[in-house]
């Protein structure tokens, strides 16, 4: 069997990402193998094919603050956190990343 992609990597790192949690680009890509590569991280969510399955709105800047989302926006992406249980820092757009960021 061939060894991963890149982005199959990313795909399956994100896809264990629980419902609460959020990873940053950075993160992913140390996981992956590829550490200084989050934007690729990047591209890879922006690319995602199977967004039901591969929950690319959990992947947040590495100060915590939210980024792009092809499939509503940031304001939907922080929706979709905050019905997860996502915690936010007080009256921002930035995550919490001392209390939800994900541990591998």
């Amino acid at each position: 069997m061939p060894p991963l992609s890149f982005r199959d990597k990313i795909y399956n790192l994100a896809r264990q990402i629980p419902k609460g949690k959020v990873a940053t680009y950075g993160q992913l890509a140390f996981l992956a193998g590829s550490p200084g590569a989050a934007r690729s991280v990047g591209m890879c969510m922006k690319q995602n094919p199977d967004v039901p399955r591969t929950p690319c709105h959990r992947v947040v800047a590495s100060n915590g603050k939210l980024t792009g989302y092809s499939a509503g926006g940031v304001s939907r992406k922080k929706e979709m956190l905050l019905e997860e249980g996502v915690t936010f820092k007080q009256g921002t757009d930035v995550v919490d990343l001392a209390v939800s960021q994900w541990r591998l």
